[in-house]
């Protein structure tokens, strides 16, 4: 039984090593949306009956934007449907799998794949000033928040975190201002729009309307 345990083991392993990156063998549903040392996002979309080959992708948060209905079969040949609503987010562990969307209409993700060896050690906030926040997802490395900021909501100039930070709208609009490191201030948002923030960078951000904001922040230890 240990051998074959073992040997089972080395399948899997050589499964995950084999895999190939989404983006490689499926650039029509995969597109990188930013890449740094932390982390990869991607926008993902299939259309109805869209499917695409066995890859892999390192432990990650996905944020639906629309409903959606998928079909993931897995590198042993099962299969697995996940059913997401608009604005839901999973978080989903390594690992290689196939995607097929059994739905009726469009898949629309942003997915964050985490890129660093092991989990951080920051704590994540439960509670943030100005903002009301539910939680959506969490595992080991991170957790997906969807934020109302309220039009109080405001960060002063040269606010850091101890946990990295990608932020994604949920609807369009010019009254979120967020400033990264001193740049200029970015203040146009359409749906699905991400930023990243990473721990230690000072930034500024303020609710420039007279109405609350909702997005999705995932907060990565």
């Amino acid at each position: 039984m240990r051998s074959a345990a073992v040997a089972a083991f080395v399948v899997a392993a050589s499964t995950l090593t084999l895999a190939q990156d989404a983006v490689k063998v499926a650039p029509n549903n995969y597109k990188v949306v930013l890449e740094n040392a932390a982390v990869r996002i991607l926008r993902v979309s299939y259309g109805p009956g869209g499917k695409s080959a066995m890859h892999q992708h390192p432990d990650s948060i996905a944020v639906s934007l629309g409903p959606s209905k998928v079909r993931f079969t897995l590198a042993d040949g099962k299969t697995v449907d996940q059913d997401m609503a608009a604005e839901s987010a999973l978080y989903i562990p390594a690992g290689v799998h196939s995607p097929a969307n059994i739905g009726s209409g469009n898949v629309d993700v942003v997915l964050v794949e985490m890129k660093t060896a092991a989990p951080g050690t920051a704590a994540l906030p439960s509670a943030r000033p100005g903002m009301d926040l539910k939680v959506l997802a969490e595992g080991p490395r991170a957790m997906a928040q969807r934020v109302t900021a309220a039009p109080t909501f405001t960060e002063p100039a040269g606010t850091t975190h101890e946990y990295d930070q990608v932020v994604i709208a949920l609807g369009s609009t010019d009254q979120m201002s967020l400033s990264i490191a001193g740049k200029p201030a970015r203040t146009k948002w359409a749906r699905g729009d991400a930023e990243f923030i990473g721990r230690g960078v000072a930034h500024e951000s303020k609710n420039l309307g007279a109405k609350p904001f909702e997005f999705v922040i995932i907060a990565i230890k």
